[in-house]
């Protein structure tokens, strides 16, 4: 798209691949470096580090609200050009979309750091790897219009999730956080309703391409899969007595907490003896 032409990252590619390639490459030597030390506590940088993904959030889902607004977004099916200036704002608006996902990697480092190496999942690092090349994608071909509505829902989802992560960095907030459970079940609404919205574009086109709407759909729908088999091995599997005789309590829940919580979050919480 010649509109975000010379924006920064988004003229080659190179700079978006070495950079995941990065990510992986800390995971595998950090894991390597961290084997014979203690974990850094961190506590001050996560609460740093929450704190300005919540404040990013938030100013993605209040200007994408106002930029479609501004620009009469049809909700059902959006082109890419038909907006004018409100579509360019839009387009701003999900380039810091698209850095932030790079910005999000380090809640993959944090875990590293910390020793969280069980939080390393497939779904993980799947979600973060695949994510900031696919947003380098939509930035340079479907910058706009039909593209804005994942981000926005997924950019209020993250302010209500790195909030959460950021308070439960301090010990004595931990008691009042009850809502983990309805996070999750939040995301994988957001999933469904991302796959919905794009789907309509295809039932009903109004230009926008139509293989950039069946491939969301069906990395949309990976992520849901995996998120209910997250979902039904943290609050659905009842442990068998065996598992709760020999599984030590520090270890696996603290204040109810799933040592396996939250695959795509970014290392918070601690192993202190339950309370």
């Amino acid at each position: 798209d010649a509109r975000v032409r010379g924006w920064f990252l988004l003229d080659s590619y190179l700079p978006t691949f070495f950079l995941t390639g990065a990510y992986l490459l800390c995971i595998w030597l950090g894991n390597k470096f961290m084997k014979d030390r203690p974990p850094f506590s961190l506590r001050a940088h996560l609460i740093v580090y929450n704190l300005g993904i919540t404040l990013l959030s938030l100013y993605m889902l209040i200007e994408l609200i106002l930029a479609t607004w501004e620009g009469g977004y049809n909700l059902q099916c959006q082109n890419l050009h038909s907006a004018g200036e409100a579509d360019i704002r839009v387009a701003k608006v999900l380039w810091w979309y698209y850095f932030s996902k790079v910005i999000e990697f380090m809640d993959t480092i944090f875990f590293v750091l910390r020793k969280k190496s069980s939080q390393i999942t497939f779904l993980h690092v799947y979600h973060h790897a695949t994510m900031f090349n696919i947003w380098w994608c939509v930035l340079n071909w479907i910058p706009c219009g039909q593209s804005f509505f994942g981000p926005t829902l997924n950019s209020f989802i993250h302010v209500l999730m790195y909030s959460y992560y950021g308070l439960s960095v301090i010990p004595s907030m931990r008691k009042y956080l009850w809502w983990k459970k309805y996070l999750t079940q939040a995301q994988l609404i957001q999933f469904l309703l991302t796959i919905v919205h794009t789907l309509s574009a295809a039932v009903k086109p109004c230009g926008f391409p139509f293989g950039c709407l069946m491939f969301q759909s069906s990395y949309m729908a990976t992520l849901v899969i995996l998120f209910i088999n997250f979902y039904i091995k943290t609050y659905r599997k009842a442990p068998s007595r065996t598992a709760i005789k020999e599984t030590p309590v520090t270890t696996e829940i603290k204040n109810g907490f799933h040592k396996d919580y939250f695959a795509a979050a970014n290392g918070f919480l601690n192993n202190k003896k339950a309370q």
